[in-house]
């Protein structure tokens, strides 16, 4: 291959890795045309994206950028993935393919986070941390708990109070109508008594 030739793919590995801080190194070797085609496809469907690189031109094309280390010590035909939410994401859903034997070898080689390199087993071990989303949605909840404590025990005051004058005004209602009742017989016996 010629000098302007790798230095061509060089410029398109860099150009395309670009803003990216997060990515997954995967073996792909093994897999037929209509096997990766359809892996392409479920990646892409998680917003993934897989590219094919090779390791020298990567390494140089990736040099002093957050994916750096993801590169160091790589052997072997390799591929590299990146996109989805966040990092957990990402090794979530290449882990879950790695396990399809469908998709067999298709499997993690490492990867980069946050600029610190990551074996194949940390790839596996990452898979098993909450998501982004569940991790927002156990905050959420812890910071609205206490809010929700404290709604609870308001209201359970304010429907005892309501309650209490509930019955208070019942109990009222009540004497009143026993205690008009004895009236209005005495009245209207008297209006009869007279007029007999």
């Amino acid at each position: 291959m010629s000098k302007f030739v790798k230095q061509q793919i060089t410029d398109y590995y860099r150009r395309k890795l670009d803003g990216v801080d997060a990515a997954v190194l995967v073996n792909m070797i093994g897999l037929n045309g209509p096997k990766t085609t359809r892996l392409r496809r479920e990646l892409a469907e998680k917003n993934i994206r897989v590219m094919v690189v090779q390791n020298n031109l990567a390494r140089r094309a990736l040099s002093g950028t957050p994916l750096e280390s993801a590169f160091v010590d790589v052997a072997g035909p390799t591929a590299i993935c990146w996109g989805a939410a966040d990092i957990v994401a990402l090794a979530k859903e290449v882990v879950r393919l790695a396990d399809d034997e469908t998709f067999a070898p298709f499997a993690p080689k490492g990867g980069v986070m946050e600029g610190e390199r990551l074996t194949a087993e940390q790839v596996k071990e990452i898979s098993k941390w909450p998501s982004r989303e569940e991790v927002l949605a156990k905050i959420a909840g812890q910071i609205l708990a206490p809010a929700a404590k404290l709604s609870a025990m308001i209201g359970g005051v304010g429907e005892t109070l309501a309650g209490q004058i509930k019955q208070i005004s019942e109990k009222a209602a009540e004497e009143n109508s026993a205690g008009d009742q004895p009236a209005v017989s005495a009245a209207s016996e008297g209006e009869t008594a007279p007029g007999a």
